[in-house]
Formats: structure tokens, sequence, C-alpha cells
């Protein structure tokens, strides 16, 4: 087993046709998608957020900025809205991108050349291989390493397109006997549809690995930086007869806000088999994020406690994931399990004030410590019905403290208190899948999963005030988020055709969100997803490819003051469509994508009193081809050039008064290059 396919963890153990269970990353009783390197590169779609909303049924994303790079966009499987990030847990090749902190993981900082395909398994089922945040699903970006290639390839391009943007990839790799080794960079610049939104990334991810039959070693290295200028939201306000969306759509009130970010990641391990059937995994590694962000509330960079912040922000992970891969036969019964312990340790800190170069108010330090021990056993118990059960135990130790500066310039705050807590929490799966016939599986599952509060959530929990508006300590008092789902559902495999459709139930309970009454992060009521999801794909022949998605999301409070009430940031309805049509022997291929959604309540919202944010959709086509070494691509994103918005915020105080994000219209994007 390679270490990459390794941390995929009795994933695909059954032996299943469907694609979601045999061997692309299914866990058994769970709705899977897998999107292959063919897909990412067909996809009229620029990044890899969209990528995943238009090949994943019931998949939603929230996007700020859109355009060709669209930062810091997240994608929503389940129906979290404005928590979707803390919810779904990104994976690289098995290991965790989530951190410690509220920053969400940003898919735009991964190469999409470096993509070999990306694995998504939607509900909580993923939580006993992966842990926490794993509520709404896990997605698994499976990288290329170059093994097995020639002895050497360059892959290069170069490309421009809309509001002057500017991007370059390249990719190469070397084999030599055992030895390999690969490269892929990324680098776009672009002025952004808005006002004070330019935009400039690179991105890189280096593999050296060492593979024989009974051992296999790699290393991995990775590297962003990352420059984004923030124009803030337009403001609707029909008490003063205020439309920015209509008289300023491209305009900006924050012309000095901005959000850096660099990362960095070294990953090593090796997979050695101790005896026939048994392989032991073991890999580890330490990754780095820094970030810098400064925010003005008016439209002046005057430094002031109400109006402005400047955040500069360290968090550092050290890992170690040891485990067992355990093939054999077990009373009489294929069976494969998988057992390992994870451990993590985080360092936070951040420092938070009125200006760059000020000395700031807080810092906040932290360190989290996590470890867990895990066990996934599948079993074939018949020639056509597969049996998957698992669980995991994971303690996490937490101290947090805030090293207040009263005497810091412009400071009306107070200081949080410190806390110190340990935790003990469980996760639990039980899969099960039967293949009536060599075209019909039934797929069935129920999973208990957790989250517990980032430390961004913990820094704004509890009362900022008393009712005479005296500033209180913060306390990091946070309930741990848990989650009990069922799942079940039919897969078609015949010939061309694919199906896979499931329906779901998953109950929360203190859920993280944040209260637009008491303005501070808080445990809700417990909360309601249930829903449907279906994709269905149909290969006509060699040249043509049909497939299509439809989900209904229902995402509610079942209890409380809202009761009834739809959670904000989730569209009912969602449905997607495409074509992949090869023209010409690949000189000529074009392919075409739709997407659609339902309304969705605003942010902060929960009272469902407010105008909701409008449904719509958009259409990307894509022509390409390649002759000989020579490749080239035209997008054209949006071409009914729809004017609309992913997200809102609407206000507190006043009815009717809300805050948006325009996106852009109609969008091009050229691109070329060549193989040697």
């Amino acid at each position: 087993m390679s270490p990459r396919a390794a941390r995929r963890r009795a994933m695909g153990a059954g032996s299943s046709g469907s694609e979601a269970a045999a061997g692309n990353g299914g866990i058994v009783g769970a709705a899977t998608t897998v999107i292959t390197a063919a897909d990412v590169a067909n996809s009229p779609s620029q990044t890899l957020a969209e990528i995943i909303a238009t090949q994943t049924p019931g998949a939603q994303i929230t996007t700020f900025y859109g355009g060709p790079v669209a930062a810091k966009t997240s994608v929503d499987l389940r129906g979290f809205g404005a928590f979707a990030t803390a919810n779904t847990l990104v994976l690289v090749n098995g290991r965790r991108l989530n951190d410690v902190d509220m920053a969400q993981v940003d898919l735009s900082t991964i190469p999409l050349n470096s993509i070999e395909r990306i694995e998504i398994t939607r509900g909580n089922s993923g939580a006993v291989l992966y842990g926490d945040n794993a509520i709404g699903g896990v997605i698994n970006i499976v990288t290329k390493n170059g093994v097995g290639g020639p002895p050497a390839a360059l892959r290069v391009e170069g490309g421009f397109g809309s509001f002057n943007t500017k991007l370059g990839n390249i990719s190469t790799s070397l084999n030599s006997g055992p030895w390999s080794t690969s490269f892929y960079g990324s680098a776009v610049k672009t002025d952004g549809y808005r006002d004070n939104n330019r935009y400039s990334q690179e991105n890189g991810v280096g593999n050296l690995n060492y593979t024989t039959p009974g051992l296999t070693a790699f290393l991995t290295v990775t590297g962003d930086n990352q420059e984004l200028r923030l124009p803030g939201g337009r403001t609707v306000d029909p008490s003063i007869g205020l439309d920015e969306l209509a008289t300023d759509r491209r305009g900006t009130s924050t012309p000095f806000n901005y959000a850096n970010q660099q990362g960095m990641s070294a990953t090593a391990g090796f997979t050695k088999t101790l005896v026939n059937g048994v392989d032991l995994i073991v890999d580890g590694g330490v990754r780095n994020k820094k970030q810098q962000s400064a925010f003005f509330s008016s439209p002046t960079p005057v430094p002031d406690w109400f109006t402005s912040t400047y955040v500069d922000a360290d968090l550092t992970t050290w890992s170690i994931t040891p485990r067992l891969s355990v093939r054999s036969f077990a009373f009489g019964m294929p069976s494969q399990l998988l057992t390992g312990i994870d451990y993590y340790d985080a360092s936070f800190q951040q420092n938070r004030g009125a200006g760059q170069g000020l000395a700031p108010w807080h810092n906040y330090d932290l360190r989290q410590q996590t470890v867990a021990a895990y066990f996934q056993h599948t079993l074939g118990v018949t020639p056509t019905t597969d049996v998957s059960y698992g669980a995991r135990v994971q303690n996490i130790s937490l101290t947090e403290r805030d090293n207040f500066d009263p005497t810091a310039p412009f400071n009306g705050d107070i200081g949080a208190l410190p806390l110190k807590s340990d935790e003990t929490q469980y996760a639990l799966h039980l899969g099960v899948e039967q293949r009536l016939n060599d075209i019909f599986t039934l797929f069935g599952r129920g999973a208990r999963a957790f989250r517990t509060p980032d430390v961004d959530e913990r820094v704004a929990s509890g009362p900022a005030f008393d009712p005479f508006f005296n500033p209180l300590p913060q306390t990091f008092q946070l309930k741990t988020q848990t989650s009990q789902d069922v799942e079940g559902g039919l897969r078609i495999k015949a010939g061309g055709l694919q199906m896979q459709s499931s329906l779901y139930l998953m109950d929360l309970t203190n859920e993280i969100h944040f209260s637009p009454v008491l303005f501070y992060n808080t445990n809700l009521d417990p909360t309601r997803r249930y829903g449907s999801e279906t994709s269905l794909s149909y290969r006509v022949n060699d040249s043509l490819l049909l497939r299509s998605g439809m989900a209904v999301t229902r995402a509610i409070f079942r209890e409380g003051i809202w009761a009834g009430n739809d959670v904000p940031l989730v569209s009912r309805y969602t449905a997607n469509v495409g074509v992949t049509w090869n023209i010409w022997q690949n000189y000529v291929v074009l392919d075409a994508t739709a997407r659609f959604w339902s309304e969705r309540r605003m942010d902060n919202d929960q009272a469902g009193t407010q105008k909701p944010i409008p449904a719509n959709g958009t259409i990307d086509l894509k022509l390409s081809g390649q002759y000989e070494r020579y490749f080239w691509s035209f997008s054209v994103n949006n071409v009914l050039n729809a004017l609309y918005y992913d997200y809102a915020i609407a206000s507190t105080f006043t009815d009717g008064r809300f805050s948006a994000y325009p996106l852009p219209g109609r969008t091009y994007l050229l691109k070329a290059g060549a193989t040697f």
C-alpha cells in the first residue's frame, strides 16, 4: 500500500462495483463522489471550490469575490451556512488542513495541476478515521507525485483574462529507478472585479518518493503566499433610499482593508510491509501559517478602538499519525482492519490591536494537544454484502490565555479570563452495502461525530458588555458540538449509466453559531439537517459524457425561539448539469456546466424576517484542445452575465438593511502551454 493510498484508511475495502465503494475513496455505507484529474482539467470552472460544487450534489459554495481566483470561497456540505468551513473537513493526501483557528481552508492555495483526484464523502462517517470537523463531510484531495512516469517530464502553461488577470503554471517530474521527484507550481495576479480587490498568490508542491515492493517512503514540501485586498460589502437600506448594489456595484467602502497569508508544510512518512497483507504506515509533519489583516470600518485608515483592528497571527501544528493496515480473512470472510493513533500539537498566537505598528491590546496564546485512537473494520460477510464498523476516542487538551495590555493605544477593551480544559470525545460509524446484482446496490449507515470550538469562536464567546455597557472579560468557554446522523441510498451502474441517490437525517446538539441578538458566539438550541442528494452520469460514447446532480437540503432549528426556521445561508434546492464532448480527436473539446440554487436566508437572519438572497444560476463554457505537445483552452464563465451575490449579512437593528458582496458577471480566461 502506497503512502498516498494508505491514508484513505479502510475506504473501498468491499468488493462493490460502484464508484463510491470500490477503490475510489468510498467509506462503506456512505455517499461518495470522486472527481478525477481529467474532470478537473476539463472543467470550465477556474477554482477548486466551483469544480466541487458543479460535480457534487448538494455541495454549496459561498464566495465573496468570485472571478478567476475566488479566494476565500467556502464549500458547504449538508447545510452549515456561515460555519461551513468548521463543519467540512479538508484533507490533502489524508492529512487534515483544518486548523484550530477560524481561518478557513483556502482551496485556492492548492495548485489545480497538482491534483490526481478529489474524494468527497458526505455526512459524518469520516469522523472515525479523521476526527474533528467532519460533521458535514470530508473532502480529501489526493495530489500527484510523479511516480511511474517518464524519466523526465515538463509542463508549462500561461494565461490571461478578465480584470487584468495573469497566471502561470508549471509541473515537472523525474524518475530514476526507485526514486522519483516532482514539483507543481502556480502563480496568479488579478485586479479583481471590485475596487480594492487586488489579489496575488504563489503556490508550490514538491515531492520526493522512494518506491520498492516492500517499502515506500516520501517527503512532501508545500508553500504558499497570498495577498488579498478586501473591498467589503455594498449596503442596501430602503429606509434612506440607499442601494449601492444598483448605483455602485463594483465600489468599496473599505479601500484600505487587506488580508495576507503565508503558509508552509513538510510531511514525511513510509509504508513498510511487515508480512503479506500487513502494512505499517507512519507519517508526520509540521505546518505553519502566518496571517496579517487590517480592517477599518471607516473609509480612512485612522486607528481607533471601535473602527479599526489589526491582527497578526502565527499558527504551527506538529503531527504524527502511525497506523496499521491488515488485510486478511476473518472467519472465512474478506477483512480489512485499519487502526492507528493520531497526535496533533498546535500552538497559536494572535496579536490584536488598533493598527499596524501599535502595541496590541490582546495577545492570545493557545496550545491544543489532541491524541486519538481509532479503528475501522470492513468485512465481506457474504459475496454480496459488506459491513463496516469503527470507533474513535479523542482527547483534547487546551490551554488559552490573553496577555492583555491595558496601556496599549486606543484600548477600550478588557482582558479575557484564562481557560484550561481537558475533554474526551468519541465518534462511531456503522455502514452496510448490499449488492442486489451487477447493476443495483443498496447502502446505509449511521454515525456520531463531534466538533470542538476553534480559538476565534472562544475569543468571541460570552457577553462583552453588561447591561450598562461596561466591558466584561471573555471566558473562552463553549460546549463541544455533536451530531448523529443516518443515511440510506441506492447506486446503479449499467453500461455507461451511473447513478447514486440517498436520503439523510442529521440531528445536532450544541451547534456553535454567532448570535445576532447577543453579539457573541454561543451554543444553539438543537438543530437538524435532512434532505436528499442524487447524481447521474451517462457516457453516450467515447466522445460524449453527460452528467447532472440535484439536492434538497433542509437546515432548520428544531428547538428554541427560532424553532422551524431555516439556518441562514443554506439554499433548499440546488442542481447542476454538465457535458463533455470531444468534438474532434482531442483537437477540439467542449465542456459546459450549469449550476442553479434557490434563495437562502441572509447571515444574521435566524428569525427569518429579512428579504432572502435571491435564487440564481450560472452557465460556464470551455473550448480546449491539444495538438502533439501543445494545448490551449478558452473559458467563458457566467455566460448569461447573471448579476448575483452568494453572501449578505442582515442588519440587527434596521429592518430591510443589509450588506452584500456582489460577484462578477461574464468573465474570460485564455490559457495555452506545452509539454516536454
